[in-house]
């Protein structure tokens, strides 16, 4: 049986580091550069970007002339399903923990898992901290590269974000 127990506790160690890495990923930021290819002409392009973006709530903070490059910020709000998610999971994860040490530690008292999931809804709290942010994106229409039709746009965003904008504009991603 003692075997069993330090398995499982071993596991359960493992688990809960790796649940931390989880919490801490869940707000990190994930911005991509990547070169994406529409079948319109630049001037319908930036009428759909100015469109997409407005109705994203997104506001233009400057506009370079010399390089044609457009900077956008948005204010991110945190997912309250994923903050909600990460607290029981923190939650469930500390009472595995505390029940466990309470079977390894006999002199612990039986309720240390209770201390453990207390402090649980600090992990949705962190989460809740770091994912509200201001959120960049940045574009540049291409206009030197010669198309036989179409054009080419440059963009610095979140990944969801430029997911997004792939759908809505039905743009594809240049190689």
């Amino acid at each position: 049986m003692n075997s069993v127990i330090s398995s499982t506790f071993f596991l359960t160690v493992l688990m809960v580091i790796g649940m931390g890495f989880f919490i801490r990923a869940a707000a990190k930021d994930r911005t991509q550069v990547v070169t994406l290819r529409s079948g319109d002409d630049g001037d319908q392009l930036l009428a759909a970007l100015k469109q997409y973006f407005a109705d994203r709530a997104y506001q233009v903070d400057r506009i370079d002339p010399d390089s044609n490059k457009v900077t956008l910020s948005g204010q991110v709000r945190p997912s309250v399903f994923l903050t909600v998610f990460l607290s029981v999971m923190a939650a469930v994860g500390g009472l595995c923990l505390g029940l466990l040490l309470s079977m390894v530690v006999p002199s612990l008292p039986t309720t240390i898992g209770l201390v453990f999931v207390a402090l649980a809804p600090g992990a949705g709290w962190l989460y809740w901290r770091k994912a509200g942010r201001t959120e960049q994106v940045a574009f540049v229409l291409d206009e030197t590269t010669a198309l036989a039709s179409g054009s080419l746009l440059r963009v610095s965003a979140h990944r969801d974000e430029l997911e997004s904008l792939q759908r809505s504009l039905n743009l594809t991603v240049q190689e």
